[in-house]
């Protein structure tokens, strides 16, 4: 069985110049039959370059699309005239500069300036939160507007792929949009979506995470093997070492879904592309257990399902109370017609 595999590559254009003056990242990618995810945090002649080395090379290359961290950094709920406005910058810089893509991936996940002042204000971002919840007409006309981003990215040419953590997962089987909400985030719909399995985020029960929600991925996201912004709590998340690595690849294999790693500096940075040159893809893994986070998703899903329906709660319990205090009369009416 091939293994489609795809690195994400998060860089500013000093650092991605660097990264890429080593050829051998080139050839080690050619050798790999790798893609890259590639995010484009600007539109600078250091990425142009590293882009048409990618494109003569024949390595494909999806244009992963990133916001300035005032505006959010990655797309969700509250910046989607931001993130298109994005796309329509970014459309312009490839025609002029006759860049060539695989895809165009939309990373969906909650502001990062809330995830930087959870520590310090978290009262504030709970109370923003709240509000989101609240506002289903906000939810609406951010869904309809990514919508629409998809719909002028397909008519473009370009496939979509979306980057989503896995609650989104369990929010959709609830038939909710709570979780969403909470977290800013907004289900779009994409040729390929993308789950963020990084069982580094998850530790002690990563690989268990990782093992469940695989079965409901299209392809799989796994990581962290070093590099990526520093926000909040990922502030002080340990990277993936070799063992780890090699696992979650093994595990994200047995699922037969296409594999996607973050990220190939933190790859190049531990030695671990030439590692995989030879790496054996079938030696055997023990499958992880995953009844308590199979008992935990349960649970969640109970309960987004009720949140969603609070009328439809409301007027089953009125029912159920309606129902008792009818027998109640009933049993009275009955008693004082025999006295």
């Amino acid at each position: 069985m091939k293994t489609e595999l795809t690195f994400f590559c998060e860089l500013n254009a000093e650092d991605l110049q660097k990264l890429f003056e080593d050829r051998f990242v080139f050839d080690d990618l050619k050798t790999l039959n790798a893609g890259i995810s590639l995010g484009i945090l600007d539109f600078s002649s250091e990425r142009v370059n590293v882009v048409r080395k990618l494109n003569r090379l024949g390595i494909p290359v999806t244009a992963w699309l990133l916001l300035p961290e005032e505006q959010g950094y990655w797309f969700n709920l509250g910046n989607y005239t931001e993130a298109t406005a994005r796309y329509q910058a970014f459309k312009v810089w490839s025609e002029e500069n006759q860049l060539e893509w695989a895809a165009v991936g939309l990373d969906i996940e909650t502001d990062i300036n809330e995830l930087k002042g959870f520590t310090d204000d978290r009262g504030a971002v709970i109370q923003k939160a709240l509000r989101r919840l609240k506002d289903t007409k906000a939810y609406r006309l951010a869904k309809n507007a990514y919508e629409a981003l998809v719909a002028q990215i397909h008519e473009d040419g370009y496939l979509v792929e979306s980057y989503h953590f896995p609650l989104i997962v369990d929010d959709r089987a609830a038939g909710s949009t709570v979780l969403q909400r909470v977290a800013g985030l907004v289900e779009i719909p994409a040729d390929r979506e993308v789950l963020m399995l990084y069982s580094s985020f998850f530790r002690p029960h990563g690989q268990s995470v990782l093992w469940s929600y695989a079965q409901n991925a299209q392809a799989i996201g796994i990581g962290n093997t070093g590099g990526g912004i520093q926000a909040g709590a990922l502030e002080k998340v340990p990277y993936l070492s070799w063992d780890e690595f090699a696992t979650d690849l093994r595990l994200a294999r047995r699922s037969g879904k296409p594999i996607y790693v973050f990220s190939l500096e933190g790859c190049v940075r531990q030695g671990f592309l030439p590692r995989l040159f030879t790496f054996d893809w079938q030696a055997e893994v023990e499958l992880p257990r995953t009844a308590l986070v199979s008992a935990g998703r349960g649970g969640l899903k109970g309960l987004l399902w009720v949140i969603e329906r609070p009328l439809l709660i409301l007027a089953g319990l009125a029912g159920v109370i309606g129902t008792v205090l009818m027998i109640k009369s009933h049993g009275k009416s009955k008693k004082n017609r025999k006295q």
